[in-house]
């Protein structure tokens, strides 16, 4: 519709001129450090950050998406960019009024009892609303901000290109196949229609597990850009940091839960740690809000997974190796094999030992932080190396847990909850289980499943 994109073009120069100048000064700072003119980089990158929030669109997942993995960023960068968050101002009224017209028809409103304009929620690339249909449901409607699919070109491309600069000045891990993953990723999320399809799929993977929630997708209310499915009330994660010990545990558990069965028994990971993605409701119970940002693995994927948690218990390099190559690690040399080892150890940390624990005793912040500038150090002195697309969101997804967990100050079992759910692993199952799950839900991947 002509009243809805007509401004697009003015926008979306305004927004490369101010990410552009930006990243522009950023990258001339980091130069004049590399020559000796000083420069303060904890200003520069929350000055990043700030510009950065007031934007909509995929470069502000982008920069929390690669702010979790180590040595792409500096470490000011990475801390700022993690807590960075879209500051842009939500739709208004009138334009939700013709957005909602143009997915559902000029008579949209009489397919709701209720549909209030003002947004629950907004994120980087679309607001939520809460609805009520003629049948008393309560939902939630995800509405994309219009003009998303040319943003996401031009901010990818801008991104791209930001962080081929930090690689070059900063780097020991090459980046171009990190940029591929992430850009095919948030191109997936623009389509809502395959969010459906994901949502479809978790309530099938997590249908045994009493404590996790997920909310029934509305086929008749949902198109490309609009996403309507059963609102499930809960309170914000992070007041569970105030409950007792137990039920923080128990919270935990859940959410390990929640996270890995999905990859263990189907090579399906969700690939979006950030706290807002999940609730809690009155029995402790968990609910999962947010689907855009799905993987699925090759099942050899998660092999690789299991087999270098034992050659980490076993110190055994030529099964690390093994597991490196399941990844699409290249080039393994032994002190490149050893560089590895020595993050994923970190990462590890917490299964590793047969005891209940709280993830800080291994895994906290100023632990992490040192041990990236050590890796990075390894990295370097080992020649680099050139990351796999399929590692991207497995580490995320390692470190955004493993910070929910620390908030929580969770003291569990890891090692043998891990161990149970891995159990009789075997990998030609998990391919025929995944590619009968994708099957059934019409999902892309479905034919390029690993069999």
């Amino acid at each position: 519709m002509s009243d809805i994109s007509s401004d697009e073009t003015l926008r979306g120069a305004r927004r490369n001129l101010k990410i552009g100048s930006t990243a522009g000064s950023v990258l001339f700072n980091q130069l004049r450090q590399r020559t000796g003119f000083g420069g303060d980089r904890a200003r520069e990158a929350e000055a990043l950050k700030e510009a950065l929030g007031t934007l909509r669109g995929p470069l502000v997942k982008f920069a929390q998406l690669i702010s979790s993995l180590p040595d792409l960023l500096p470490p000011e960068y990475a801390r700022e960019l993690a807590e960075l968050q879209s500051n842009a101002p939500p739709m208004g009224r009138p334009f939700v009024k013709r957005r909602m017209a143009h997915e559902l028809g000029q008579g949209w409103r009489k397919q709701f009892a209720d549909f209030e304009l003002e947004p629950k929620a907004a994120a980087s690339l679309g607001q939520v609303h809460r609805a009520q249909m003629h049948d008393g449901r309560e939902v939630a409607c995800k509405l994309q901000y219009p003009g998303m699919q040319d943003t996401v070109e031009s901010d990818l491309k801008q991104a791209g290109w930001l962080l081929t600069m930090f690689e070059r000045y900063e780097g020991s891990v090459r980046t171009g196949r990190i940029v591929e993953e992430l850009k095919e990723r948030i191109f997936e999320e623009l389509d809502y229609s395959l969010e459906f399809r994901r949502i479809a799929m978790y309530r099938e993977m997590l249908s045994e597990e009493p404590g996790v929630h997920v909310p029934e997708p509305i086929s008749e209310l949902s198109t490309n850009r609009l996403l309507t499915a059963e609102w499930l009330p809960g309170r914000p994660i992070m007041e569970a940091a105030d409950y007792p010990q137990e039920v923080r545990d128990e919270i935990a558990t859940q959410m390990f839960r929640l996270w890995y069965k999905p990859l263990y028994d189907y090579a399906v990971i969700h690939g979006d740690p950030h706290f807002g993605n999940y609730t809690i409701r009155e029995d402790r119970s968990i609910n999962l809000l947010d689907y855009g940002c799905i993987r699925v693995f090759p099942a050899h994927f998660v092999e690789g997974v299991i087999r270098l948690y034992e050659a980490l218990r076993d110190d055994d390099r030529d099964k690390a190796a093994y597991a490196y190559r399941c990844w699409n690690f290249q080039n393994l040399s032994n002190d490149l094999v050893d560089a590895l080892n020595d993050w994923a150890r970190f990462i590890y940390g917490p299964v590793l030992t047969d005891n209940p624990q709280s993830v800080n005793a291994t895994n906290n912040v100023e632990i992490g932080r040192r041990k990236v500038e050590e890796v990075r150090k390894l990295l370097k002195e080992a020649g680099g190396v050139e990351m796999p697309r399929e590692f991207v969101f497995m580490d995320r997804a390692s470190v955004g847990l493993g910070a929910l967990f620390m908030r929580l100050d969770a003291r569990v079992n890891w090692h043998r909850l891990f161990n149970e759910m891995v159990a009789g692993f075997d990998v030609d199952t998990v391919a025929a289980r995944q590619q009968d799950l994708l099957a059934r839900h019409n999902h892309p991947a479905a034919q390029a499943a690993d069999l």
